[in-house]
């Protein structure tokens, strides 16, 4: 495949939510980079700003806590300064707290939900806003999902709900955008995955282990393939596709009932 297939070269792409090299953050800006992008980052705290420094050299890695107003208006600035537009956006960003275990749902605190609405899926209508002016008018704008929101695994809890309200807000934004622009937005919604940030959700490795036997391939979907579906979807080549939850799950979501884990549990 060239170089070029996706027609990213010199594009300028924003990459938020950069933690570690297990991060999709960090695999979406190695795809884009290959592809020829100018790629940019932000993290949550100068700290991670540090811990950050040496996977991504001669890269711009600017602090943005998007809870904080202030600091979305000056990474607006940040943003003016360093490009003249922003070809695209992926927002990576997700925020829990489960404490030391999984609770039952109707035992979720306020101050949980509402923090982890507001990191997981207000800032995504937050962000677009404060970075309107900078958006080209084909910019392309994706966030990181979920492959479902209608399963109720207790483990996840509370996120669940945050990833519903994300994809729904995307469609809307999709809408608004669309009175004064051509920007796209659209959601990969990717099957479990092996992130630092998963590992902070009591149990999942168990549930991850069960997915990656529930997949038609019986081998778990890596992070490279979900930043490979941003990226495609960041791409003129998706010109089309706006207001889409585009589902990279390795066929889980047919193959609940798949005979062989079906065995284990009743037997041949």
């Amino acid at each position: 495949m060239p170089r070029d297939f996706l027609e990213l070269e010199h594009a300028t792409i924003l990459v938020m939510g950069l933690a570690n090299r297990k991060s999709v953050a960090y695999h979406v800006g190695h795809v884009l980079s290959e592809a020829g992008a100018n790629v940019l980052y932000t993290v949550h705290t100068e700290q991670r700003q540090r811990s950050v420094a040496a996977l991504v050299p001669d890269k711009s890695v600017l602090v943005c806590d998007v809870a904080e107003p202030s600091q979305l208006e000056r990474l607006s600035e940040q943003i003016r300064s360093r490009c003249p537009v922003l070809n695209g956006l992926v927002h990576s960003i997700a925020a829990a707290d489960y404490g030391q275990r999984a609770k039952p749902f109707h035992e979720t605190s306020k101050e949980a939900f509402l923090r982890c609405m507001d990191v997981s899926c207000y800032s995504l209508i937050a962000v677009c806003r404060a970075l309107q002016d900078s958006f080209d008018d084909t910019a392309s704008v994706v966030t990181l999902s979920i492959s479902t929101a209608r399963m109720a695994s207790e483990n996840y809890g509370f996120m669940a709900p945050a990833k519903a309200a994300l994809d729904s807000s995307l469609v809307f934004l999709a809408k608004s955008f669309s009175r004064f622009s051509r920007v796209r937005f659209n959601a990969v919604g990717p099957g479990l995955l092996k992130t630092a940030s998963s590992a902070g959700i009591p149990g999942y490795v168990a549930s991850y282990l069960y997915a990656e036997q529930a997949t038609l391939r019986k081998k778990a979907v890596q992070t490279v393939e979900a930043a490979n579906a941003v990226a495609f979807l960041l791409s003129p080549r998706s010109s089309g596709i706006n207001a889409q939850h585009l589902i990279v799950d390795g066929g889980m979501s047919v193959n609940y009932f798949d005979q062989d884990i079906v065995a284990r549990v009743v037997g041949p």
